[in-house]
């Protein structure tokens, strides 16, 4: 063999390397496919989807419309080819990668989404004979299916994902075949994109990470007590309960948005409570027990241990509608304890719980019921995909085309990856939430029966100050003001911020991004409140701490971690509990 022929082996084999490695990686990635499905447990039908009842309905009251009205099957028939000629011209005009909006398959499949689109949007608007809720239901999953068929969601009917495999030679298919089995794997057979890079982050690493020590823990919770930054302190402690439906981290992500970091700097004394992450062996915890052993317990240790009268709570989400049961609890036994209340994003009038409201009929509840009856405990699961499909373009459908259609990695965002840090839920607590609160709205309405006391929102009568997100769909904030202004308080102040549920909360000053609403008057209608509000740029941060250290008491000097009893440190923050997956 001469040194020529050698060296065009050479070459021929190095060529081919890249197609052996790539084959290689697709055998492997396959095989770990089909583990990964092979450990996707049954899901019952009743957490799926919506009861067959609401389909029928629905399709008999679309009869009913066209028996009374025959002409309109014709009217919509004709409106359909319409919008289909129309949206196949506009797809035709030179948009999208590279000239493959031009390719037929793409175009007849864009022009057909299109026009399905719009005939259900109009057929939505003329059904007659469901009321107002089934309506809402009946669309919004709708809209699901339509989502789900959108034509950028397949590779055949992509344009720009089909000119990224041309691009890389097929290195993206790979990219994101591997996306997907990482994705299968981390949720058990489930599909879910991942939002956040992984390895990006690391609680006790990058996030969390304010000095601070876990000073008192049971079951339920560990108490962190964060480090004083400044050499004098109010002598009222805070005591602040995050939702135990995610981790309590969001508060505390980095330096830059940390409010935990923020409230310390403001000198206050903080104590926040990182819940413990339930599974089978929480089966008998429930509303009542959250409030016996972690908030009325939190509240108690913390005056001990600061040797204090009273202390200033605040709460987030689930955990300021649990506070708020708690309050009124004390309130009903004459417990002095508490000064004043926060409430971050908090419902406590579910007459209209908005766009979730969709999942709290009997057909999922009742589903849900079952599966924590048999399991003890709701898994983070189920929660995840409520809250995703809630907003399904952003959280399922745009980053699953990003990410296994064009092989990209996801971006580095700390508070999507907290968002992807989910906890389980005990199951009689998940159902009496759901039921008693979301679903019969008792604590706003005939009362609340709880461990031997009638609770009602007009029960909290101390100082108050509620925050709502004005593009919340979780916590809607005119129902959180309809909450608010039911409660028995004569001093209340109400801010609502910009931006979201979580993006309108973690908003620190120095990003001067999302404004705020005030108005200290309170009509009968949230509408007419917005209406008399003044809008001020920035955060609300400053406008609280204010009002916090009217409420706080004098200054003292700076509590040192475990108020100076070295034997109530049990770990530095941000503790165990946040660490550890359910189970362990």
């Amino acid at each position: 063999m001469t040194m020529d022929e050698g060296e065009k082996d050479a070459g021929a084999g190095g060529e081919g390397a890249p197609l052996v490695e790539n084959l290689a990686r697709i055998e492997a990635l396959s095989a770990r496919l089909v583990a990964a499905l092979g450990r996707r447990r049954p899901i019952r039908a009743s957490l799926q989807t919506p009861g067959p009842e609401l389909w029928a309905r629905a399709a008999g009251a679309w009869m009913n419309t066209l028996a009374r009205d025959p002409a309109r099957l014709m009217q919509d028939q004709l409106a359909f080819w319409a919008d289909w000629l129309r949206h196949a011209a506009e797809s035709g005009d030179g948009r999208g990668a590279e000239g493959l909006a031009e390719l037929p398959l793409y175009r007849v499949a864009r022009a057909q989404f299109l026009a399905a689109r719009d005939a259900t949007e109009r057929a939505l608007g003329e059904l007659e004979g469901l009321d107002e809720r089934e309506r809402e239901r009946v669309g919004f999953f709708a809209r699901q299916m339509l989502d789900l068929m959108a034509p950028q969601n397949y590779l055949a009917t992509n344009p720009e994902a089909l000119s990224r495999a041309v691009e890389t030679e097929g290195q993206s298919l790979i990219a994101g075949l591997e996306n997907m089995v990482r994705d299968l794997e981390a949720h058990r057979g489930e599909l879910l994109p991942t939002l956040s890079d992984p390895e990006a982050f690391e609680v006790g690493g990058n996030l969390a990470i304010s000095p601070g020590a876990v000073v008192f823990r049971n079951r339920m919770m560990e108490i962190i007590q964060y480090e004083a930054l400044t050499e004098q302190v109010h002598a009222t402690p805070l005591v602040l309960f995050p939702p135990w439906i995610n981790k309590f981290y969001i508060l505390d992500l980095r330096e830059k948005n940390s409010l935990v970091r923020w409230i310390t700097e403001q000198g206050f004394t903080l104590f926040v409570v990182s819940w413990a992450n339930p599974d089978e062996r929480y089966r008998d915890v429930g509303i009542d027990t959250y409030i016996e052993e972690g908030f009325l317990t939190a509240i108690r240790e913390v005056r001990r241990l600061c040797g204090v009268k009273k202390v200033n709570v605040a709460g987030y989400c689930i955990g300021g509608t649990t506070l708020s049961l708690t309050l009124a609890l004390m309130a009903r036994r004459g417990d002095e304890s508490v000064k004043s209340a926060t409430f971050f994003t908090t419902l406590t009038d579910f007459s209209d719980p908005g766009e979730v409201g969709v999942f709290l009929e009997d057909d999922f509840l009742d589903g849900i019921e079952a599966e924590c009856a048999e399991t003890g405990y709701l898994d983070r699961l189920f929660m995840a995909r409520t809250f995703s499909f809630l907003r399904a373009r952003d959280l399922v459908y745009g980053p699953a085309v990003r990410s296994y259609l064009m092989g990209e990695a996801p971006p580095a965002f700390d508070l999507l990856y907290w968002n992807g840090d989910g906890t389980n839920l005990p199951g009689r607590m998940a159902v009496e939430y759901l039921r008693w609160l979301c679903q019969q709205d008792l604590f706003a309405t005939e009362g609340l029966p709880l461990m031997g006391e009638t609770l009602h929102l007009r029960d909290i009568a101390l100082p108050l100050c509620s925050v709502a997100c004005e593009s919340d769909h979780i916590a809607p904030w005119k129902s959180v003001w309809r909450g608010v202004r039911a409660m028995g308080s004569a001093d209340k102040t109400f801010i609502l911020s910009e931006s979201g549920h979580v993006a309108g909360i973690v908003n620190p000053p120095a990003r001067r991004k999302y404004g705020h609403y005030t108005n200290a008057s309170w009509p009968d209608t949230p509408e007419e409140w917005q209406a008399g509000a003044d809008f001020s740029q920035g955060s609300w941060w400053p406008r609280w701490g204010a009002w916090l250290a009217r409420r706080s008491g004098r200054k003292v000097p700076a509590r040192p971690l475990g108020c100076g009893d070295a034997s109530r440190i049990l770990a530095p923050a941000p503790g165990e509990y946040v660490m550890r997956p359910a189970g362990s």
